[in-house]
């Protein structure tokens, strides 16, 4: 099958609506054929295409690493170099990406992660952009849901997030800040119990809006619920 006729295919399986099912079929796809698509679909014009896409990567690249840890190596540079000043591009959907990856394979999570979180500290390679900026929050958050020990280090760099104009930001950094269990955070997470302010937030395969506040609320609700199990 041709690069077009490919990703003709793939685009129409990020759209179905059972989208559990559409994963199993690219699953079936060899890796280093599905990936190449994948790339340019992290950037379509659609959200849940896009956000599709990061899953079916994260699919792709964690079979593939099973098959061929090279191979994956290469796809996870790749995506590295996307948020390279030097590439010359922008670098949407590679942090979201090289979370999901993560989050399912855990020889690629002890070689990237690090990186991965380097990229919200100041002393690190930190991105100015807001917009990947949104995306590296994301894709710890979704490595931190799998796999906390690798991004707990990153607990002392989110208080500037937690008080960023962005929303996406805020509602994010709660995301990591639950999985982490970083209860360092817990006084600022009082203050923004009442933010009515709703983002989307990509779970379980879709888009689901809440607000930043509610967010809050239930991690600090997770806190109180694990210090009464001890």
């Amino acid at each position: 099958m041709g690069n077009r006729k490919l990703k003709k295919e793939i685009l129409g399986l990020l759209g179905k609506s059972d989208f559990q099912k559409a994963l199993e079929a690219i699953r079936q796809i060899p890796g280093r054929k599905a990936a190449n698509p994948l790339f340019s679909l992290l950037y379509h014009a659609d959200a849940l295409i896009r956000w599709h896409a990061v899953s079916a990567m994260g699919v792709v690249v964690s079979r593939l690493a099973d098959e061929d840890l090279e191979s994956a190596r290469i796809v996870m540079r790749r995506l590295l170099w996307n948020l390279n000043d030097e590439s010359g591009g922008i670098g949407w959907g590679s942090p979201e990406a090289m979370g999901d990856i993560m989050a399912r394979h855990s020889q690629l999570a002890d070689e990237f992660s690090k990186i991965l979180r380097s990229y919200i500290m100041p002393q690190g390679n930190f991105l100015e952009h807001p917009m990947l900026q949104r995306g590296v929050l994301w894709g710890l958050a979704r490595l931190a849901g799998t796999r906390p020990a690798h991004v707990a280090a990153a607990g002392p760099f989110l208080s500037g997030f937690l008080l960023s104009a962005d929303p996406v930001h805020r509602g994010f950094s709660i995301l990591i800040i639950r999985a982490i269990g970083h209860k360092r955070s817990l006084s600022l997470l009082e203050t923004m119990m009442k933010d009515p302010t709703v983002i989307e937030v990509y779970e379980d395969l879709m888009l689901k809006p809440v607000s930043v506040g509610r967010l809050a609320s239930r991690t600090i609700d997770s806190f109180i619920l694990y210090d009464l199990s001890e």
